[in-house]
């Protein structure tokens, strides 16, 4: 990775020895949550830009991190297929009101990464009976075919070494330690359920292993 002067300062842009991923540039991000700052990566890898929103000064140890996989129909449009929209604006808001953290938005992980028209395409099988995990092996695809080896290097370049993970994946706590961060913690992001989403969230916490103990309190939602 070539040497870089950021925000952060010069001692945490030359711990990363890797150069698959460059960060490229970064820049000042107001949002309705809080002032960010945009941390723009290209991953030589696998081609794709990455950013990584940055509140305060998070420094090296215990930062509070999410992990956002991208998702069009959630994130922009306001689906209530999933909790991905709901899940991103409220991780926003809880770094902005802790002083400090990142959310790391990852493209390329759209429908748990088999793209916006393998998902849409899993959606309207889901539409006729089939749950998330059938549909996507109906077509063919992998249940789960999103990498979180990015993630861990965008976190190494900000000098992050350990994170109070935002997420209730087991799978994005044990690729991050295989990846050399550490998660200290583990926050749930527990988003209330709704008619639309009630099926597809207990499938994730049947058969995905998430930890989504809110459910439980909300057996009178329609399934």
């Amino acid at each position: 990775m070539t040497e870089k002067v950021g925000v952060l300062g010069k001692k945490a842009s030359q711990r990363s020895q890797r150069t698959d991923v460059e960060r490229v540039v970064v820049t000042p991000l107001p949002t309705v949550y809080g002032e960010f700052r945009a941390y723009g990566y290209l991953d030589h890898e696998r081609g794709d830009e990455q950013v990584a929103l940055v509140h305060g000064e998070p420094g090296a140890e215990g930062v509070l991190t999410r992990l956002h996989s991208e998702c069009l129909t959630g994130d922009a449009f306001g689906s209530e297929h999933c909790e991905c929209g709901a899940q991103l604006a409220t991780a926003l808001r809880q770094v902005a009101d802790a002083g400090s953290g990142v959310v790391v938005y990852l493209r390329g992980h759209e429908g748990r990464g088999i793209g916006l028209l393998g998902k849409l395409r899993a959606m309207a099988l889901q539409a006729e009976g089939l749950d998330t995990v059938e549909a996507n092996l109906a077509l063919g695809l992998p249940v789960d075919a999103r990498d979180y080896g990015v993630a861990a290097r965008i976190l190494d370049d900000l000098g992050v070494r350990s994170v109070r993970l935002m997420s209730n994946n087991p799978r994005k706590r044990e690729a991050l330690v295989r990846h050399g961060i550490r998660v200290a913690e583990q926050v749930p992001l527990l988003i209330p359920p709704c008619e639309s989403n009630i099926t597809y969230l207990r499938t994730k916490r049947e058969r995905l292993d998430h930890h989504l103990p809110h459910l439980d309190a909300v057996a009178h939602v329609s399934s």
